[in-house]
């Protein structure tokens, strides 16, 4: 299992969803090809899906209609046990030293978002969790989670039956 935030969740939905990684959409469209194919199911926390849909703004429903459709994603809810799961993460953040349980420089609120995507994804079980936010990723591998960015995502292999560029013939 793993967990997908906003960030590359946006890719899913809206092919011009802005990136300064080249071919950011093959990229995710390739990594839920290749997790899809592995059985590996897809989770959505709750933060990161109201993300997704505050992006959307009239086209939500759509979006919700593309995860229901799709068989390799599940939603799941920021719950008493996630709450729980981030509540003593951000304790031990702010016990070495972390006042506000993250960076100084970022907001107690974006904190406390980022905790709870990365509360959900250990509490569900999940191996890694796939974010461009270098942030989420520190969260996740300070959980003994693998945590991936978009630059970190291969590049779909090119398809080995290449054209080849031959002349039109002759007429004459």
């Amino acid at each position: 299992m793993v967990v997908f935030d906003a960030s590359i969740l946006l890719f899913v939905f809206d092919e011009n969803t802005p990136s300064s990684v080249s071919r950011a959409k093959d990229r995710v469209e390739y990594l839920i090809d290749s997790l899809t194919e592995a059985d590996e199911k897809i989770i959505i926390p709750t933060p990161a899906l109201s993300e997704c849909l505050i992006h959307a703004g009239p086209a939500g429903p759509e979006y919700l209609a593309i995860i229901s459709k799709q068989s390799c994603f599940r939603i799941a809810s920021f719950d008493e046990r996630a709450a729980v799961e981030a509540a003593v993460r951000t304790y031990q953040a702010r016990q070495r030293g972390q006042p506000k349980g993250g960076a100084p420089e970022i907001a107690k609120a974006k904190i406390k978002f980022d905790r709870q995507i990365v509360a959900i994804a250990a509490i569900e079980g999940a191996t890694a969790v796939y974010s461009d936010d270098a942030h989420i990723v520190g969260y996740a591998r300070e959980a003994g989670m693998e945590g991936y960015r978009l630059a970190d995502l291969p590049l779909p292999p090119e398809d080995p039956q290449t054209a080849l560029p031959l002349d039109p013939p002759d007429e004459g």
